[in-house]
């Protein structure tokens, strides 16, 4: 008895919609190869993963991000200008991925994960740190906008060591 697949019906093991090796865009090669923070923006209902972002110490401390100008949260933080940064930690995969759009969440984002009402948007109850902050300049750049945002107050547990991170293309496990 022969148990050979029929020619077309193998499983490849690469994936079926990645961009052929010799047209991949340099920038975005040189990003996957570095470590990002997994976060999720939160301002009034809605949120956005966002993994592009970097922090700036000084008086006044200062966080900077890209955000898609699409987006919802892009959108609203044009209406208040204000944000909470949660920082995600292991645990987080899928709701980092309900965030980003990728998977579903029957009932609405905020299903997913253990929140609460913050004073500016809803607040991810073992996150491994959350920030408040107030949004002070918004650019294009890219097929981005660049947000610059003052750092109003931070908490950070004690013990959230297992922190979310992304890099070439998958979550990877920092803290262990």
């Amino acid at each position: 008895m022969n148990t050979a697949p029929e020619p077309g019906a193998m499983i490849h093991t690469d994936h079926p919609f990645a961009t052929p090796e010799g047209d991949r865009d340099p920038a975005r090669r040189l990003r996957g190869r570095l470590t990002a923070p997994v976060t999720v923006w939160t301002s009034g209902k809605t949120g956005l993963t966002v993994s592009s972002m970097m922090v700036a110490a000084g008086e006044p401390a200062s966080v900077c991000a890209l955000l898609d100008p699409d987006s919802d949260l892009a959108e609203t933080l044009g209406d208040n200008g204000r944000a909470v940064i949660n920082i995600l930690r292991w645990p987080h995969r899928t709701l980092a991925d309900v965030f980003a759009g990728l998977h579903p969440s029957p009932g609405g984002m905020f299903r997913t994960g253990d929140w609460t009402d913050g004073p500016i948007g809803p607040i991810l109850a073992d996150a491994a740190g959350t920030a408040l902050v107030t949004v002070t300049d918004r650019r294009p750049l890219g097929w981005s906008d660049l947000i610059t945002a003052t750092i109003d107050e931070v908490t950070l547990p004690e013990g959230a060591g297992d922190l979310l991170a992304y890099t070439r293309g998958r979550y990877r496990n920092l803290g262990q």
